[in-house]
């Protein structure tokens, strides 16, 4: 590539940049709500989930908890949903957060997502995860 076509490339790539960005904001990727919970229909097969809500400092409360892997496979990343509802039902705060590590076979592996308000009833899903297969399954 050449000096003088150098500026006519960083358009390009600016441009491209601007379309995908674009593209991705407006494709309508599943949010958390109400009714949608998970991006992982059935995860209740592979993982166990156990959890408490605790008092954080400020008056906010701090979910913690256990993701068990039930089917001996290692998953990562491993992301969590947490829900606040108040006594009549009604979402008044979400939080996805992270399982660091992910979750080895029929481990356990800790998590936590803290700052949700005080509520009357909290919710814990698996939002989404990836399963590893080990290298010398399948291929040939």
């Amino acid at each position: 590539m050449t000096p003088r076509f150098a500026p006519l490339f960083t358009a390009a790539r600016l441009a491209l940049v601007a379309v995908a960005a674009t593209a991705c904001a407006s494709s309508g990727y599943l949010t958390p709500s109400t009714s949608a919970t998970t991006l992982m229909a059935g995860w209740e097969h592979h993982f166990a989930v156990d959890w408490t809500a605790e008092p954080e400092r400020g008056g906010a409360r701090r979910i913690v908890g256990h993701l068990t892997g039930l089917q001996g496979e290692c998953a990562e990343p491993v992301r969590v949903l947490a829900q606040a509802f108040d006594s009549t039902g009604a979402l008044v705060a979400q939080r996805i957060g992270w399982v660091v590590g992910g979750v080895n076979g029929f481990q356990r592996a800790y998590f936590e997502i803290p700052n949700l308000p005080v509520a009357a009833q909290y919710r814990v899903t698996v939002w989404d995860y990836t399963f590893h297969q080990s290298p010398g399954s399948g291929w040939i």
